[in-house]
């Protein structure tokens, strides 16, 4: 990996890791959900970085992409189970980390994901497959007597890129891919008091470009230019300031110029913890990027 890349990649991951932490300290029952998603993304541009995607803030059984809508009136309760998932991308290269706030009584469930996670980055180096990390995961949360949410999965990483190969599943599999010098990936273990698997909510509020075709109504035109220089990365629906930005976005997604990210949630009651981590596999091991 040529040097600029890789500091690139430690510097976006700094950023990451402070701001994350920053923002965990300010959810407080009775806190304004909206007013922590405009604080720590932000901290973000304040810093010297972009967002690789929105703030993911998802509450209790939702595991992932919920965050803020314009004028959100939710505010964190008492018992929630709060996740973190920030992104950070600096010239398109990406710090990806989630951490998760107990404002309850749900010490083991969170040392579930976390544990889980260190587990994995114990055993990242060149030659181990996906499927050991998987294992790895599994076995600390299970072990804690939850479930690990077997259909959401870490993800490789590249510039401008949030999904790619390899796949990290959350449960243990034979085999898988290989793990190479220079790969990055993320790698998020969710543990659940559910079924442990996700299922689409109507709730999106995130999106990104993944097409291009002639767009004819004015308004769908204005969104599109908004996010040319994303560059296919993830935006929110509260950034745009568009007077039909409601009927833009169905047309765009209609026409798949755009890709609607519904929140995923396990099944009503439960409660999930999630944490992540980027790392980058070195010759005997890895870097954790987002420490």
């Amino acid at each position: 990996m040529k040097e600029d890349i890789l500091e690139n990649y430690r510097n976006a991951g700094i950023i990451a890791a402070k701001v994350l932490r920053e923002g965990a300290l300010e959810i407080r029952a009775g806190g304004s959900y909206l007013e922590l998603v405009e604080s720590v993304e932000s901290r973000v541009i304040d810093a010297g970085a972009e967002l690789a995607f929105p703030l993911n803030v998802s509450l209790n059984e939702d595991a992932a992409h919920d965050t803020a809508s314009t004028g959100d009136e939710r505010v964190f309760s008492n018992g929630d189970v709060v996740k973190l998932d920030l992104g950070v991308q600096i010239e398109g290269y990406i710090a990806d980390t989630a951490t998760t706030v107990d404002l309850g009584n749900n010490p083991l469930l969170v040392e579930a994901s976390r544990e889980a996670l260190e587990a994995a980055i114990k055993k990242v180096r060149p030659g181990v497959t996906a499927g050991e990390l998987g294992a790895a995961i599994q076995a600390e949360i299970e072990n804690r007597g939850y479930h690990p949410i077997a259909n959401l999965t870490g993800h490789g990483l590249d510039q401008y890129v949030i999904h790619k190969p390899p796949t990290i599943l959350n449960v243990g599999i034979h085999g898988g891919a290989v793990l190479e010098e220079g790969m990055v990936f993320a790698i998020e273990p969710f543990a659940s008091t559910g079924s442990g698997r996700v299922g689409e909510r109507a709730r999106m509020e995130i999106y990104s470009q993944i097409g291009m075709k002639p767009v004819r109504i004015p308004s769908a035109r204005a969104v599109l230019e908004s996010v040319r220089s994303r560059r296919g990365l993830p935006f929110a629906r509260r950034w745009m300031q568009n007077k039909k930005l409601d009927l833009a976005i169905a047309g765009l997604v209609r026409s798949q110029v755009l890709h609607g990210y519904p929140v995923l949630s396990d099944i009503a009651g439960s409660l999930v913890s999630q944490h992540e981590h980027t790392l980058i596999v070195t010759e005997d091991g890895c870097i954790v990027t987002t420490r």
